[in-house]
């Protein structure tokens, strides 16, 4: 028992003392060979004690014990604390002592080989979360621990280990719902580290409801009043939801954004923060920036816009924006939220641009930041947040563009009040170069995309000293431009420069009116070809390549109104004083400049020193949208252009053309559309009709049946007519008249909607708008043609039966003699139903005929085929007789034969019928 002794620093007297190495193989010796567990518990704690002081050699030869200790001894709670706990030991280092820097550096080595070891067999990690299921304290949080010591020095490794071990996200998450406080809060430590740029885990965190259970830990922790708790809860949220779309979407759908309003309610007294409320306050804000980057996809941002300004989010964050004693990183941070929740939003920023400041008299929160940005005792950062304020307040909004620019104009400026435009005049003309650039940034961005309001500045008078008359916004610009000596004074040459020009450039760029105003002024163009022309410092390259821009959109622009400076002379103009090539080279330093790539990465302005504040984001993307236009504009010849402007008229005739015929076509395809609308109509009609006509024609066969009957049973006798009207009832006689009147009425109902399909089936013939459309329409139109014909020729047949039936009533009705009435209506009686019968008779008889005529009609079309056949062996026979030069009568002799026969039995059939 020598080892326990030398652990705990007692060994018996007479005794060398072993070295640590020694001990530690002992007691791992005893680890893998004791069969009691009280002695494997021993030793394990014994190799606890001594991990820290002889972290590299614990590691080393006990790492596989404890593994095994992990495995075998899962009943033993106590056993596996120890285990765990040594384990973390090796892996990480001691966080109470502060080592110097390079002994940290070795030990952060030191603890990523011991955890490249253990992940090593992914198993281990399986087995690890496997014991966090175990609820005793001393297995849970030792474990916890572990994993999160893990994962900071192998991140990766870990993090793909636990994504494809089965519920393994799942087992992490019930941490967060442990009621001990302790190991509650190591689990969000836990999960900030899984998290950590691991898009498939933070979608499983997410969707095993980790925002409500986030957001009810915030809540019962005091929210923006809490602890390290609070702030640990909101990192781990902005791991989930920063560059997720999915996540986002999930935290916006459940309603999570109405929830977050209660955070940033602040009282009247706000003195006194402590610095972790600063920090709370300060990482809920960027929770709501996370919702509303500009990165995010467009559509999912105007939705959280819309939803915070719903629930009341964005009027809050307003007031804490016009509140007094807010800390200025609190300030500095709320104005770049509401940037971001107003931008591109037109409902929030018209809400913006009604929020005033709690002075008497009340000002506009526009005009009280704009007084913070030009003012140049406000730090940086906070005049950077107002910048970036402003832009996103009008960014893609004319309607504040309007309201910016108006307050410069003459008739709206009012002297009582201090506007907008008055600070930006005064920030861009003041001898503070920072305020020079954001005043002219801030311009610049009233100007973005507006046609209308690059025109109205051009009113813009100001007056520069007393006695002198006003010069315009424009010329007062290119005024300060020229006068380098005052610039020199100034301090910041080439920031005050480099705003104005971005400034001129933004203002004329495709506003031809502008670059007439422009180029007016004499010295203008003569300034900017000196300036290109010159060769200055690597300071002042810059301020060329932007005289070079603003030269080229004079050209690009231009619509020749001057004879002076027109497009031809100005380019002759850099010919021979810059040279082309050169003009291009210095237009292309710009893009090469290293701050332009900073700022063309995101839209807020972040700069690490004033004297770094050159380019605007915005800006960039107008230097990458006219660079080649101008190069190509520059180096193109007269001809050239001659040539791509005759092209362009070309194109333009040939796109008036195409547009014209994508009208016919379309009016085309509307006609189309109609006519065969009405074809269907009339269809319908047809079929109506025909069915109507077929009903018709079945009752007159009828009527014709019934008297054809009647009549050959009373045809030989001497009064058949008599007897056949004089046995009739007057009732009878009444419905055969009504019978017939109605037959009329039909008949001209027939005739009326023949004659309508007439008309239509007229008016389709002269249709001739197309000759697709004729030749489809014309096979229909015949169709119904002869469909009508047909019609037409049974009613026609009809109407000869109705007018028949009627001369015969007429007749019978004239029979003088009414004396044998009596006589005849018995014997009519008698006759009426013999006939009855005989119809009955005569009915199946017609049956069994109409059965045997399509017997007939298929046997007859049977002959036809082989009478068919046997024609054209007829003919191949006769061709081969006359091959062989036999004498046959042609087809024509035939028929002429055969046309004479018929005429003779035609005549004497007429004379059989004559006698």
């Amino acid at each position: 028992m020598n080892y326990i002794w030398e652990v705990v620093g007692r060994q018996p007297t007479g005794q060398q003392q072993p070295s640590g190495a020694d001990t530690i193989q002992k007691l791992c010796d005893r680890v893998a060979s004791s069969t009691l567990l009280e002695d494997r518990r021993d030793a394990v704690r014994a190799l606890k004690s001594l991990s820290k002081k002889y972290r590299m050699e614990v590691g080393t030869m006990a790492m596989d014990h404890l593994v095994r200790i992990l495995q075998s001894d899962r009943t033993d709670t106590e056993i596996l604390g120890y285990a765990l706990d040594t384990l973390y030991n090796i892996v990480c280092s001691d966080e109470e002592e502060e080592p110097e820097e390079s002994q940290q550096k070795q030990e952060d080595d030191l603890g990523a080989q011991f955890t490249e070891k253990f992940i090593g067999d992914p198993d281990n990690i399986t087995l690890l979360l496997t014991l966090l299921e175990e609820f005793d304290f001393h297995v849970r949080w030792p474990g916890v621990k572990l994993l999160t010591a893990l994962l900071k020095s192998q991140c990766a490794p870990v993090q793909s280990i636990v994504l494809v071990s089965p519920m393994g996200v799942s087992r992490l998450m019930d941490l967060l719902a442990d009621s001990r406080e302790v190991i509650r809060n190591d689990g969000l430590l836990l999960l900030q580290q899984l998290t950590k740029g691991n898009t498939a885990i933070q979608k499983i965190v997410a969707f095993e409801n980790a925002f409500e259970r986030l957001l009810e830990i915030i809540t019962e922790e005091g929210s923006s009043d809490g602890g390290i708790v609070v702030e640990d809860c909101l990192l781990l949220l902005l791991n989930l939801l920063k560059n997720n779309s999915s996540n986002q979407n999930f935290f916006k759908e459940g309603s999570y954004i109405q929830k977050m309003k209660s955070w940033f309610e602040v009282g009247d007294d706000n003195s006194g923060w402590s610095a972790q409320k600063v920090t709370n306050l300060h990482l809920m804000l960027q929770l709501v920036r996370v919702m509303v980057s500009p990165v995010n996809a467009p559509g999912a941002t105007a939705s959280c816009q819309k939803a915070m300004f719903q629930c009341g989010l964005l009027q809050q964050l307003c007031t804490i924006l016009m509140a007094t004693g807010v800390p200025a990183d609190i300030l500095t941070e709320t104005i770049n939220t509401v940037s971001e929740v107003i931008r591109g939003s037109e409902v929030n920023q018209d809400y913006f641009a009604s929020v005033n400041a709690p002075s008497n008299p009340p000002r506009p929160a526009i005009v009280v930041l704009l007084m913070s940005m030009v003012n140049e005792r406000q730090p940086f950062v906070l005049r950077c947040a107002v910048l970036y304020c402003f832009q996103c307040f009008l960014y893609k909004n004319q309607k504040g563009q309007g309201e910016i620019v108006a307050t410069l104009l003459p008739s709206t400026i009012d002297a009582s009040s201090v506007s907008a435009g008055q600070l930006l005049c005064g920030g861009l003309f003041s001898a503070d170069s920072l305020s020079n650039w954001c005043a002219a940034v801030a311009l610049a961005h009233a100007l973005q995309d507006n046609l209308t309001q690059k025109e109205q500045l051009l009113r813009v008078q100001l007056a520069t000293s007393l006695g002198k008359p006003p010069v315009s916004l424009l010329q007062q610009c290119t005024n300060i431009l020229s006068q380098g000596d005052k610039l020199e004074r100034r301090g910041s040459r080439v920031q005050t420069k480099v705003g104005l020009l971005m400034l001129l450039c933004t203002w004329i760029s495709n506003c031809p009116i502008a670059v007439m105003h422009f180029l007016h002024n004499q010295d203008n163009v003569p300034f900017l070809t000196g300036q290109i022309s010159e060769n200055l410092g690597e300071d002042e390259r810059l301020v060329q390549g932007l005289c070079a821009l603003l030269l080229g959109i004079c050209i690009y622009y231009n619509d020749n109104s001057l004879e002076n400076y027109t497009k031809e002379k100005l380019k002759q103009l850099i010919e021979k004083r810059i040279g082309k090539e050169n003009f291009v080279e210095k237009l292309g330093f710009i893009t090469k400049h290293e701050l332009y790539s900073r700022a063309a990465q995101k839209p807020q302005p972040a700069f690490s020193a004033p004297e770094h504040m050159l380019f605007d984001h915005e800006f960039t993307k107008l230097i990458k949208e006219l660079e080649g236009m101008i190069t190509k504009a520059v180096l193109k010849s007269s001809e050239d252009e001659k040539k791509e402007e005759e092209v362009k008229k070309t194109l333009e005739q040939h796109d008036s053309i195409i547009t014209q015929y994508k009208e016919l076509i379309r009016e085309q395809d509307c006609q189309i559309t109609e006519l065969k609308e009405q074809v269907a109509s009339l269809s319908s009609q047809s079929e109506t009709l025909q069915n109507t006509v077929t009903q018709q024609f079945s009752q007159i066969q009828q009527h014709r049946d019934q008297y054809n009957i009647l009549k050959l049973k009373l045809g030989t006798e001497q009064f058949s007519g008599i007897y056949h009207v004089n046995g009739l009832q007057p009732e009878e006689r009444s419905q055969l008249r009504e019978q017939l009147e109605e037959l009329q009425r039909q008949n001209q109902l027939l005739q009326t909607q023949l004659t309508d399909r007439d008309s239509l089936i007229t008016n389709f013939s002269t249709f001739r708008t197309c000759s697709w459309i004729r030749s489809r329409l014309s096979e229909r139109a015949g169709v119904c043609l002869q469909e009508v014909e047909l019609l037409r020729a049974q009613l026609q047949s009809q109407s000869a039966e109705i007018t028949e039936l009627q001369r015969e009533k007429q007749e019978l009705l004239r029979a003088p003699d009414a004396t044998v009435r009596v006589f005849q209506k018995e014997v009519m009686e008698k006759e009426l139903a013999s006939a009855s019968s005989t119809a009955a008779v005569m009915q199946t008889e017609k049956s069994q005929l109409q059965q045997e005529l399509q017997e007939s009609k298929k046997e007859q079309d049977d002959l036809l085929m082989l009478l068919a056949d046997q024609d054209q062996k007829i003919l191949s026979l006769k061709h081969r007789l006359k091959g062989l030069g036999e004498t046959i009568e042609d087809e024509d002799d035939l028929d002429a034969r055969d046309q004479s026969d018929d005429d003779d039995d035609d005549d004497d059939d007429e004379e059989e019928c004559d006698e």
